[in-house]
């Protein structure tokens, strides 16, 4: 059996995998461990084993080699990317900055290890509210790549950013119309939608949590039915850690596709060759790593 082959190679290796909630629900299983971003970033920083395989994109196994620079980092696909972290260049931050003397650069951790490096601090969208109250009120800050998630979190702190135009394809394509369909399929059903949404549609929600926020939201909840607004690999875990629930997606269409390229195939692969690496120079990973730290110091 392919799950049990993985299990005898990650125990005989050293290994432990991590599987972010957006994975194939198969790889979740797998896993020794799955999270949103903030969470296997903290699994990530306190891991005690020879070897990490990440379940995930590229961004977050990049971040994980990072915070273990002594460690083997493994990613199933190294093509799984994440178009969004790709909408900005360390070159074109630095570009930003140059016209922003002084500002604070922030980025949302679905970034790459060089914009990363340009950074004072990272967040994710389960810390982001909290790390932006850090800042004092009166300096400016330049956030970068999610437009979206800037924007929430800038509302919510009564604030105004320099939101670098980027966005994730897959939450992007979220409509309020999809919202009012799924609210007619279940009547009185809360809906929660991740803060990476446009604004209407982040509006039209009852709650906007990351994945992490949507676990917790269903551990509590009262309500038998939930409609959920995120990439559906949410829902494995949540039918699993719920089973007295019901979970709906507001659109079976919210796939990403790079996170759904990790297979139990390709991740029995990279233990047996312990294959693609993952590998971020270390002039690189100092900066980043700072960045990165300043977040997890935050709580």
């Amino acid at each position: 059996m392919l799950l049990d082959e993985i299990r005898d190679l990650a125990r005989s290796r050293g290994a432990v995998i991590l599987a972010h909630n957006y994975c194939r629900g198969e790889v979740q299983d797998a896993a020794d461990f799955t999270g949103d971003s903030l969470e296997l970033a903290r699994k990530a920083a306190g891991v005690d084993a020879d070897v990490i395989v990440f379940c995930g994109v590229y961004f977050m196994a990049e971040t994980a080699k990072i915070l273990n620079p002594a460690r083997k980092v493994l990613i199933p696909d190294p093509t799984a990317g994440c178009p969004m972290a790709d909408m900005i260049t360390a070159g074109q931050l630095r570009e930003l900055k140059a016209r922003h003397p002084g500002a604070a650069a922030v980025c949302y951790v679905n970034s790459t290890a060089e914009v990363k490096a340009e950074c004072e601090i990272c967040v994710t969208s389960g810390n982001a509210e909290k790390v932006m109250a850090t800042f004092p009120p009166d300096r400016e800050v330049l956030f970068v790549p999610d437009r979206h998630l800037g924007g929430h979190v800038a509302g919510l702190l009564g604030r105004e950013y320099v939101l670098w135009p980027g966005y994730c394809p897959t939450h992007a394509a979220l409509t309020v119309k999809a919202i009012e369909a799924a609210r007619r399929r279940h009547p009185g059903a809360p809906v929660l939608v991740h803060p990476e949404c446009a604004r209407d549609v982040r509006e039209a929600a009852d709650e906007r949590l990351s994945t992490g926020g949507m676990c917790r939201f269903a551990r509590e909840t009262a309500a038998e039915d939930v409609i959920v607004g995120t990439e559906t690999g949410i829902l494995h875990r949540l039918r699993r850690e719920n089973p007295g629930r019901r979970f709906h997606p507001v659109s079976e269409r919210m796939i990403c596709p790079n996170m759904k390229k990790n297979t139990l195939e390709n991740l029995r692969d990279a233990l047996a060759g312990m294959q693609h690496e993952v590998v971020v120079p270390e002039a690189i990973a100092a900066r980043a790593r700072i960045a990165i730290e300043r977040m997890l110091a935050c709580g």
